[in-house]
């Protein structure tokens, strides 16, 4: 069974969530997408009962902090692994242009370069362009640019157990991509705050949406699971409630509202 675990739910301002990020996971490993903000990434992992030192395929979907940072943490321990003379096999950092050379700026100037030189080998790049197919842990995916403003931001799709899956970063889906998610069985979105809380986060103005806006675009395009994430925390426990609770009122599918470390087998 492919399980989705989220790691992370909350939206880059967000200190009691942890930022946005999560493991597609099958019995042949986990791909990490995102690794959030901070050397939280470890916990959130360790709750999660993933080994971060078996972890070879990885995705950045973009350069902002709340995404990258998390992999120089990862980098830090992977490099104990190395001093500790263990075997350490390549890992799979996929990823834009943008990204790799953000990566490799922040290590630059953050990390001692005798750690990046022994690193460095050990790491695999794989640059994406948009449109590229790639098999990771026996599934294969295919990548495509989101077309925001903001940064490049890459997402992702692919079909297991007959289910269409989509991936579509941190901002408001583009008009280009609506055929995209047209009848998709799982469509991953963010949803940055309530409707009724727009004139206090501002979501338009940052290119995201609103749990109303994104899900009557989703039951427009006949999407059947609505997974929303990267939002905001004033509602706390309660978050989910609310959200669901907007989400249905305007989505005929099935709203999935994640908490961290919370499960979803795509079946």
């Amino acid at each position: 069974m492919t399980k989705i675990i989220f790691l992370g739910v909350g939206n880059g301002g967000t200190i009691s969530l942890y930022n946005t990020c999560f493991s597609i996971q099958n019995e042949k490993g986990d791909f990490l997408i995102d690794t959030g903000g901070s050397i939280q990434i470890i916990d959130r992992l360790n709750k999660a009962n993933i080994d971060y030192k078996k972890i070879k395929n990885i995705f950045i979907s973009h350069s902002h902090t709340d995404h990258v940072l998390g992999l120089i943490w990862l980098f830090k321990k992977i490099y104990g692994i190395i001093m500790q003379k263990k075997e350490l096999k390549p890992i799979n950092i996929y990823c834009n242009a943008k990204v790799l050379q953000a990566i490799k700026e922040i290590a630059k100037y953050t990390l001692p370069k005798k750690l990046m030189d022994s690193l460095y080998p050990k790491l695999n790049f794989i640059i994406l362009n948009d449109g590229d197919k790639h098999t990771i842990n026996g599934i294969e995916y295919t990548f495509f640019d989101t077309l925001v403003k903001s940064t490049k931001v890459y997402g992702f799709e692919f079909i297991e157990n007959n289910k269409k899956v989509v991936f579509l970063g941190d901002e408001t889906i583009n008009e280009k991509l609506y055929k995209r998610v047209e009848n998709a069985d799982y469509v991953m979105h963010e949803a940055f705050c309530l409707d009724k809380d727009k004139d206090i986060f501002h979501p338009y103005e940052i290119c995201k949406a609103t749990v109303k806006s994104v899900s009557q675009i989703m039951n427009e395009k006949n999407v059947k699971n609505l997974i929303l994430y990267h939002t905001e925390e004033t509602y706390g426990k309660d978050r989910k409630k609310y959200y669901t609770e907007e989400g249905k009122n305007n989505f005929n599918g099935n709203i999935i509202v994640p908490d961290e470390l919370e499960v979803i087998e795509i079946k």
